[in-house]
């Protein structure tokens, strides 16, 4: 298949800009290693995998290519448990009375499902906000977790907007992983929740990886990658390329404008999980100095990369393989390898952020039963 890609180098990178006060607001080491304190000590906690692909480093001539693979955290099989979980729990604790309170947040799945389980654990109530064309397989793994579900809108960010006022009419917490202005210090706690992850990579990758391939959304978990890479490394970070789906991207549309940047339409694409097309006001502060490069792949990159690591045993999401598919596109293309310095010394991280959160989809796309595929998942 030949590859598709629109790949940008970041045209507002500075690389030799310290990672100084203006971000350490937003994210910082010592935030994240709280997060990580918590949420250790929730039940069923352990660090997911980070696994080595061999076989596709070696065709595609790179010294190493690594998975973390996000379908095994806790029940929900997303990262995102780690960022609504913990503002919900966060939150909670300082009211006092966890079951007066009600949280809200809109989602295309795996958000609203970390929220409502957040809840759940805390004895809180939710009300979940999902737009039209959100499955009704993601819904209801919503509502399983007890939380009232919603419908609202075409768009994410029409149901973002619905979130916030209801949120507002009614007094509920809104727990969002989009800033902006005026509401900043919630996506705050989603985005150090995150930061866990790169924490894990740390202890399990034998060297520092020289690329990092993650999603982009509306670029929360990218930016909490970024900002916890660039406060440890400095100037020798990795390069970090940023992937979305090309008619959700605006973090790519952003960075080609010079500034945050919305982008229109019906942002329609499998992968739901990044159909977002307003990027956070926090996370673009942290992104337009510091990501190396933003790509956007189509649907059929996502479906192929799905069925090349169904064949190598790992069930792996069409939000959550977006990562591995831009690589697979990027080095493809001769051009696009140089651009990004990928080649036999490269050590390449990509970030796999759920599994199989929506098994009938998933079975239509791969044409396989993801318990068939990854019996754990």
């Amino acid at each position: 298949m030949t590859a598709s890609i629109d790949l940008l180098l970041n045209p507002s990178l500075d690389r030799a800009l310290p990672y100084g006060s203006h971000f350490t607001d937003i994210q910082n080491a010592a935030a994240a290693l709280r997060a990580l304190e918590a949420i250790s000590r929730w039940s069923g906690y352990a660090p997911t995998p980070l696994i080595s692909l061999p076989t596709i480093a070696t065709k595609s001539g790179v010294a190493n290519l690594y998975l973390k693979h996000e379908g095994h955290r806790f029940d929900l099989k997303s990262f995102k448990a780690l960022g609504g979980a913990y503002a919900v729990e966060s939150i909670a604790q300082l009211s006092g009375d966890a079951t007066a309170l009600t949280f809200t947040c809109a989602t295309d799945g795996n958000h609203g499902r970390a929220v409502a389980w957040g809840a759940k654990r805390v004895g809180a109530r939710a009300v979940i906000y999902v737009h039209e064309t959100v499955s009704e397989g993601r819904a209801r793994a919503i509502a399983e977790l007890g939380a009232e579900v919603r419908r609202e809108g075409k768009t994410y960010d029409a149901a973002v907007r619905a979130a916030d006022a209801a949120s507002r009419v009614n007094g509920w917490i809104l727990v969002s992983d989009t800033a902006y202005e005026g509401y900043e210090d919630i996506p705050k706690l989603v985005m150090q929740g995150y930061s866990v992850l790169p924490i894990e990579i740390q202890s399990q990758i034998p060297q520092p990886p020289t690329h990092v391939f993650v999603p982009g959304g509306v670029g929360g978990l990218a930016a909490s990658v970024l900002a916890y890479v660039w406060e440890r490394h400095g100037v020798t970070r990795p390069k970090l390329i940023i992937v979305e789906p090309e008619r959700a991207a605006c973090l790519l549309a952003s960075a080609r404008a010079g500034h945050a940047t919305t982008v229109g339409g019906d942002l329609e694409t499998i992968m739901a999980g990044l159909s977002c097309g307003e990027p956070s006001s926090l996370a673009w502060r942290i992104l337009q100095p510091g990501a190396d490069a933003f790509a956007a792949i189509p649907d059929s990159s996502a479906i192929e990369a799905m069925r090349t690591l169904a064949d190598l045993g790992y069930a792996v999401g069409e939000s959550g393989v977006a990562s591995l598919a831009g690589f697979l596109s990027i080095i493809e293309i001769p051009i696009c390898r140089e651009l990004l310095h990928l080649d036999t010394s490269s050590r390449v991280l990509v970030y796999g952020t759920e599994g199989a959160t929506d098994p009938d989809l998933y079975r239509d796309l791969v044409g396989r039963h993801a318990g068939d595929v990854e019996p754990a998942a």
